[in-house]
């Protein structure tokens, strides 16, 4: 009979016991658990080994909907971007690439710090990226929580830390926004149509206004060490920042005809309007503030249009690289 209480699956067995019983390897069940010889009962599974695997089945299910999400966008818009003006300039690919690897870069400083992770990690947190850009948004989170959960040797309980980052991260790009905007508007606003002012100005306010519970209740919110906290929202900062900077050059670098500067205003006005929540089709007035910043609205759409594909192709090369070197390992250790 069952041991009261105790729930149980039929699974696979592995392994031979002392007395010729069936055991699962993994459980190393005695004959009193499981039963006489012939019982219906002697080839079941706890649940408790199920619950083992979950975070190992959820990275699979997310790099299923990872490759699905590629496939749509590259097939829908993506490859008609990268069918566009190819930038000629090599420097331009090299930029790009630091530019692509500067979030999972700055996650793994993060982690490093907090878990000590190994550099294995950063593939972790490659995929953690492209899942937040193809899936869902903060679907990375989800997806690198599980990676953690299935390496308890790293940490025991990830989720506190993985919450926090992600709330610094928001927070980190309310207050660099609001920066931008500080130095932006009073130089921009006649760029801005009339009726679209009032939205910024609401969106603004709701900036502010979702960061400022965080940090009236941070002891509540956090549980990290301040010193942690800071050095989070410190990284996070920092790779925007060099986010927008790579980004500029790397545009820069393609159209060389626009200066430098330009492009930084550029790309500080692209993080603004990407970050306002009540702003109505963000793209399009992002594309005419840029118009009307540089005009050659053509070269411009173009190159917009390539940056934001190539990141797809990247992120396509990159998955298909990452499974088929687990079926070698895998395949190695079979």
């Amino acid at each position: 009979m069952c041991t009261p209480g105790r729930l149980w699956l039929w699974a696979p067995i592995t392994t031979c016991g002392p007395s010729g019983l069936q055991i699962d390897q993994r459980t190393q069940r005695s004959d009193a658990d499981i039963g006489p010889p012939g019982s219906p009962i002697a080839g079941l599974e706890p649940l408790s080994s199920i619950k083992r695997r979950w975070p190992t089945i959820i990275g699979g299910l997310f790099t299923l909907a990872m490759l699905g999400g590629l496939a749509h966008e590259l097939l829908g818009s993506g490859l008609h971007g990268l069918e566009q003006s190819v930038p000629r300039n090599p420097l331009f690919y090299v930029t790009f690439i630091a530019l692509y690897f500067i979030p999972p870069l700055a996650d793994f400083l993060i982690f490093r710090r907090l878990w000590g992770i190994p550099a294995a990690g950063l593939i972790a947190l490659i995929k953690k990226r492209i899942a937040n850009d193809v899936v869902l948004g903060y679907s990375g989170e989800a997806y690198f929580y599980a990676w953690a959960r299935a390496r308890t040797h790293l940490v025991a309980a990830p989720f506190g830390a993985v919450k926090d980052v992600s709330i610094l991260s928001a927070i980190a790009g309310n207050a660099v926004t609001l920066a931008v905007i500080a130095m932006a508007l009073p130089v921009g606003r006649e760029l801005i149509p009339p009726e679209m002012i009032r939205y910024v100005y609401g969106s603004l306010a709701v900036i502010f206004g979702t960061s400022l519970p965080f940090l009236i209740f941070s002891k509540r919110v956090f549980s990290l060490s301040r010193r942690d906290l800071w050095f989070v929202f410190v990284v996070h900062c920092g790779r925007l920042i060099f986010g927008a900077l790579f980004l500029a050059i790397a545009w820069a670098l393609a159209m060389p005809t626009v200066s430098v500067g330009t492009w930084i205003f550029l790309t500080a006005g692209r993080m603004l309007f990407s970050r306002l929540p009540l702003l109505p089709n963000k793209d399009l007035l992002f594309a005419n503030f840029a118009i009307l910043m540089i005009g050659q609205d053509q070269q411009l759409s173009e190159l917009i249009a390539f940056t934001a594909a190539a990141v797809l192709l990247v992120h396509a090369i990159l998955i298909v690289g990452f499974a088929i070197e687990s079926l070698v390992r895998r395949k190695r250790q079979a």
